[in-house]
């Protein structure tokens, strides 16, 4: 039951991704990212009530509020990622350099991380050549620049550091704090990327169209959801395998990039999808020995 509820978090992952991504097809990624913000601190602070008491510091949730600041720049670039990208291509990058950076922090705190992790973040190398790489140009087409990474990517790349340094900065919190770096984190970002959506020079609020605001709201609140479980799974279970769980998220964006928008990777780039997630798996066990 703990495993299927990791499990479950991942797939919810995944899909939160792929609803800010659709969402910022339709409407301004920084729009996009305030409701998902708002929707998702909503059930947060339901959820709060029904779990554990805690006792959290103000260090706590300052810890969250600078995370949450990381966070929301890298949610950002993330849906912008999947807005002009191919999603199946973005969100492993994007994995990837999320769980890496972790482990490189880790490095250079004096931890040595196993021979797995250090394995994974060798093949999340050949994985992001891989994925990144353009299908062959047919016969009198242009070709284009090999300097030129295919759209989406470079967002992708640092939208996987930014969520690398939320996870780095909110593991500072002290387990006891419970989900209340979570609301710090929320809180922060949501009056952040209002003032962004106010000062960006696109569309108002009042001009998204509703069915963009229902699918953003949605992906905050799946978003959101997916923490929850992922929260409960890895104080009942094996941390290892909750999280070597949760972090396969990529894999049903790719699902449902692949069957609501009809996605298409040539060999090459699926070959580097599959070791981007192996990769993913590495590090995560890596670093937990």
């Amino acid at each position: 039951m703990v495993y299927l509820a990791a499990l479950a978090s991942s797939v919810l992952y995944g899909a939160a991704d792929f609803l800010g991504g659709l969402a910022s097809k339709r409407a301004s990624t920084a729009w996009v990212v305030a409701i998902a913000q708002s929707s998702g601190l909503l059930v947060l602070v339901g959820t709060i009530g029904f779990l554990p008491q805690a006792d959290p510091a103000r260090a706590d949730v300052l810890w969250g509020a600078l995370a949450g600041l990381a966070g929301t720049l890298g949610v950002g670039l993330l849906y912008r990622a999947l807005a002009i990208g191919t999603m199946g291509v973005v969100a492993p990058i994007t994995a990837v350099c999320a769980v890496a950076l972790p482990v490189l922090v880790s490095i250079l705190r004096g931890q040595r991380p196993a021979a797995l992790a250090l394995a994974g973040i060798a093949l999340a190398m050949v994985a992001i050549v891989l994925v990144s790489r353009q299908p062959s140009a047919a016969p009198g087409a242009t070709i284009p620049s090999p300097r030129r990474l295919p759209p989406g990517v470079p967002h992708a790349m640092l939208s996987g550091v930014a969520i690398g340094v939320f996870f780095v900065v909110l593991a500072e919190a002290r387990p006891e704090s419970g989900l209340w770096p979570l609301v710090g984190a929320r809180g922060t970002a949501f009056p952040v990327c209002l003032l962004v959506g106010a000062l960006s020079r696109g569309p108002s609020l009042k001009m998204m169209p509703r069915r963009a605001v229902l699918t953003a709201a949605s992906a905050g609140i799946v978003d959101m959801t997916a923490n929850v479980l992922y929260l409960l799974a890895s104080r009942m279970g094996s941390l290892a395998v909750v999280v070597t769980l949760s972090s396969l998220y990529p894999a049903s964006t790719v699902v449902l990039a692949r069957l609501v928008l009809g996605e298409r990777l040539h060999r090459t780039q699926v070959v580097g999808m599959v070791c981007a997630l192996v990769a993913v798996a590495l590090i995560v066990v890596g670093s937990e020995r």
